[in-house]
């Protein structure tokens, strides 16, 4: 009788795809910790327990990575508030759930805020910096956007200046990402929101 145990099969590798997700989901892990801001490659590979050649095979370097980042940052966010815009007609109702809906997916997504406020990306490449002031000039253009919307509605008065309006709004919550991130992810970005938002909005 052969009393030799049958080795276990190996489980699948991951679809090229499925490995790139899964390096940009462990990369943003990583920045929530502490001393995120050092992320190397080695320890990306460490972590995930392959080669650093394994890491290049899906992205070419550490830059892309954060790139991929930004544009799951992107599509998220835009894609949100795309959907607020189409489902209220009221300016006012658009502010108020997009401000709530950016301080949220900061909440859930501790190491995105720190590539939202900078942070993450000071000793990465500049182009990567300049992809975040584009992500934030397009947010303070939706904001206008909805601000314009809530003068034209006469929930505003019509002296309103709806590019004054958003850079207070935008301000606001970039302070409260910051704080949020600086806080070790302990203080939430929408603490006091319900509170703060008719001074912000109304």
């Amino acid at each position: 009788m052969n009393d030799q145990t049958t080795p276990a099969p190996k489980p699948p590798r991951p679809k090229p795809g499925e490995r790139r997700l899964q390096i940009l989901q462990t990369l943003a892990a990583m920045l929530q910790e502490p001393g995120g801001d050092r992320v190397t490659t080695a320890a990306l590979a460490g972590r995930l327990q392959v080669s650093e050649a394994a890491l290049y095979r899906h992205f070419a370097s550490k830059a892309q990575m954060f790139e991929g980042l930004i544009e799951f940052i992107e599509s998220t966010i835009f894609g949100l508030i795309n959907q607020i815009t189409s489902q209220h007609e009221d300016g006012l109702r658009q502010l108020r759930d997009i401000v709530a809906m950016l301080l949220a997916f900061a909440e859930k997504n501790p190491g995105m805020t720190r590539v939202l406020i900078g942070d993450a990306l000071v000793t990465e490449d500049d182009r990567l910096q300049d992809r975040i002031n584009q992500l934030i000039d397009r947010i303070e253009a939706s904001l206008r956007q909805a601000f314009r919307i809530g003068v034209a509605q006469g929930r505003l008065p019509a002296e309103t200046d709806p590019a004054v309006r958003a850079g207070i709004v935008l301000a606001y919550v970039l302070g409260r990402w910051l704080r949020f991130a600086k806080s070790g992810f302990r203080r939430s970005p929408a603490e006091m929101f319900d509170q703060q938002a008719p001074f912000l909005i109304a």
